[in-house]
């Protein structure tokens, strides 16, 4: 079945996760994303998995692989008046302009707003920055560690005061998979907006803006009552004993996430094997459990530690209160809902081995995307040229000059 974003062009001049991983999106849901790399060095997330940051034993870079699936990679050097004019050539043919260039550097190579709208005034021109487009540190620099998660205000929101160190990310690109997601829904919105009105827009999203967004019911809340951050959510206080996390035999947890105490505490009681605390005037109500609210914790608390997780899996299933063991991200493969929802594809690489990959979350007719590999650097170079129109002697020639790969 056709993907939603067929027939549409995307130019990427972009590199790393965030904004890249927009184009991935897009990629998957059926867009023509044409990924600009400088034809030497191209785009250095490509050589980080050798950097010593992360284990090279894989023959599969999966750094590169997640945020440039389904793409095609033109080599071409931005710096030289014959590569511009390639791109430019490009962007004639494209719907969508996406790039997370400093405003500085997209004025010196000429690829900022009006710049790409001399060409083509009918594009959907989209920016992923660090800070915003406006301010002081709109050249700034961001990643998502610092500026998502750090001054966004995630890592403070997940670290308990007293803390003698920082709560790190839980993932790498944890920050920018969630921006890019949300950079791809803008441009989609763009494009229907140019549908139906004919008006271009220029689209922008940063990581900032993302983390303020992930914190946004403490952000709120702490504008709401003039305090810096919002009460701490500690095991053995918190408001609802059922919203909460508990330790198992084993070492795991197990999440209690029941919104409607009255309606799904005593079924808890009854799998826990304490029956009985439903009839203690304690816990009757809301008021009474929070009233008591350590005194019911420590009940559950030596109740789910007398079972490992996989025991608790069992015992829990088929209970209407919500609840899940937290899961690790090789546990997260092999779910059976993961599975049965293809959540996590089989994608085949150059060599015809095969990895795996995280879909983007949505699916369209219950259609899971078509997750396919990145490109190799400058791989369809000669191909999208010469659909452009270019000649197989103009091609070698600019192969000679430097101006693509």
């Amino acid at each position: 079945m056709p993907g939603v974003m067929d027939g549409v062009r995307v130019i990427e001049v972009a590199a790393w996760t965030y904004v890249p991983m927009a184009g991935g999106v897009l990629a998957e849901w059926g867009a023509d994303v044409i990924k600009i790399e400088h034809p030497e060095t191209g785009d250095p997330q490509r050589g980080l998995i050798n950097s010593g940051m992360f284990d090279a034993r894989s023959s599969v870079n999966f750094i590169i692989e997640h945020p440039n699936r389904n793409k095609r990679s033109v080599g071409i050097d931005l710096g030289t008046a014959e590569g511009r004019d390639v791109l430019l050539q490009l962007v004639a043919t494209a719907d969508v302009f996406l790039t997370n260039f400093r405003p500085a550097a997209r004025r010196k190579l000429r690829i900022d707003v009006d710049d790409i709208r001399a060409v083509n005034p009918a594009i959907i021109y989209a920016r992923g920055s660090g800070n915003g487009q406006r301010g002081e540190e709109a050249e700034g620099g961001g990643y998502d560690s610092a500026t998502f998660w750090s001054r966004g205000g995630p890592a403070d929101g997940a670290t308990l005061g007293g803390s003698e160190q920082a709560v790190p990310m839980p993932s790498g690109a944890f920050g920018d998979g969630l921006a890019g997601l949300t950079l791809a829904g803008g441009i989609a919105a763009a494009l229907f907006w140019r549908e139906r009105t004919g008006q271009a827009r220029v689209v922008d999203n940063s990581l900032l803006g993302m983390g303020a967004w992930a914190m946004s019911f403490a952000v709120a809340g702490c504008a709401a009552y003039g305090v810096e951050r919002m009460p701490e959510w500690r095991h053995e206080t918190a408001p609802n004993p059922v919203l909460n996390a508990y330790r198992t035999a084993d070492g795991r947890f197990i999440q209690l996430n029941f919104m409607q105490p009255d309606r799904h505490l005593g079924e808890l009681l009854d799998v826990i094997g304490r029956p009985d605390v439903a009839a203690d005037p304690r816990f009757a109500d809301d008021r009474g459990r929070f009233e008591h609210r350590q005194e019911l914790i420590g009940i559950l608390d030596d109740a789910f530690a007398t079972r490992t997780a996989d025991e608790w899996r069992t015992a829990l299933r088929g209970i209407e209160g919500v609840w899940a063991v937290q899961q690790t991200p090789g546990e997260l493969i092999r779910d059976p809902q993961v599975v049965a929802n293809q959540i996590v594809r089989d994608v085949t690489a150059a060599d015809g081995s095969t990895f795996k990959l995280v879909a983007a979350p949505l699916q369209f007719d219950e259609e899971p995307a078509a997750t396919g590999r990145a490109p190799a650097h400058g791989e369809h170079t000669d191909e999208v040229l010469l659909e452009l129109g270019i000649d197989q002697d103009t091609l070698i020639e600019l192969k000679v000059k430097g101006a693509i790969l």
